[in-house]
């Protein structure tokens, strides 16, 4: 419950989706690691964690949209982490959360990220492994922000 995932009747184990709260424009991507929901009507059953980012805990369900996306290889590649605090559809937005967070924590970095059709400028602060991750995230929570911590290529 704590992990991006998701329950989906009939996508593969393992599959990466987008989710995009339709009421509010959140989006979140999860994985696939259980079968469900089982509710006439439901799409997805999203984690705790998941449906917290995109604003879901109070009414519990929401419209929703999927993305299917699509992964590269890592091959022998080395994982490397980044916290990610924001993800935006209006660059500019993005672009002043980087501003703010330079300020106080560093190196911070905007990246370009394609969803099915839409286009998304997320807000990342690098991490030299897990634990440093997990570090930053907690001082982030602490100082009103809502991290993520998450892998990239």
């Amino acid at each position: 419950m704590y992990d991006l995932t998701a329950a989906h009747k009939t996508l593969p184990f393992g599959t990466k989706v987008m989710v995009t709260n339709l009421t509010n424009g959140c989006s979140v991507c999860v994985r696939i690691n259980d079968r469900g929901p089982f509710v006439e009507g439901r799409i997805i059953d999203l984690s705790l964690a998941a449906a917290r980012l995109i604003d879901m805990i109070g009414p519990g369900t929401a419209p929703v949209r999927l993305d299917i996306l699509k992964d590269q290889p890592r091959g022998l590649r080395p994982v490397r982490y980044a916290v990610q605090v924001g993800a935006f559809v209006v660059e500019e937005n993005a672009q002043a959360l980087e501003g703010a967070l330079a300020r106080k924590y560093g190196a911070v970095r905007v990246s370009l990220f394609e969803a099915g059709a839409r286009t998304f400028y997320r807000v990342r602060i690098p991490a030299k492994d897990l634990e440093a991750s997990e570090r930053l995230a907690e001082k982030l929570a602490r100082d009103g922000y809502r991290p993520l911590i998450c892998e990239y290529d």
